[in-house]
């Protein structure tokens, strides 16, 4: 799978409106990291992190407690990503404590879920992705007024849109 979490594999892997999010993504991190190899390897765990889970769900290797927790974790995430979209629509509402938290709690569903499955590594990609998205000063540029970072948050929160009008997300 390491040799496989690249951009093109998930482009063509993912949807289109999900592969415009994760591009955004990519290029708020590089921009908040100054580091292109810094927000390649969070975009990357994002990706190998995401594919073992699938591959780990479509293969029914989750006990029925494990499935209460993958439904509370997609539950959590779809709050996590409404109360982003909120935050980009509504002026002056957004609170990165917020946002902050429920990534974190996304973060700690994930590790329940994973425990039994995966090794220590997974288990850091998934602090490395979450702490990165969730870091305050993250959230304070991606929701601030610069120019570039405005536009990478418009484009994330109309993917995130599409996906919760699909009911993907």
């Amino acid at each position: 799978l390491s040799k496989m979490a690249t951009m093109v594999v998930a482009n063509l892997l993912t949807d289109d409106v999900s592969s415009e999010i994760l591009d955004e993504l990519y290029k708020a991190s590089r921009e908040f990291t100054k580091s292109k190899k810094e927000a390649h390897k969070i975009i990357k765990d994002v990706i190998k992190i995401a594919l073992k889970i699938g591959i780990l769900y479509r293969n029914h290797q989750f006990s029925p407690d494990e499935l209460d927790t993958v439904e509370r974790f997609k539950k959590k995430m779809n709050q996590a990503a409404m109360t982003a979209v909120s935050f980009y629509e509504v002026d002056y509402t957004f609170d990165h404590r917020i946002l902050s938290e429920l990534l974190l709690e996304c973060r700690d569903l994930l590790h329940a879920l994973v425990e039994q499955h995966l090794t220590l590594r997974s288990h850091t990609r998934i602090d490395h992705v979450f702490n990165h998205f969730a870091h305050g000063e993250f959230l304070a540029e991606l929701y601030g007024d610069g120019e570039e970072y405005r536009l990478y948050l418009r484009k994330i929160c109309n993917g995130i849109n599409k996906l919760l009008d699909e009911g993907t997300l």
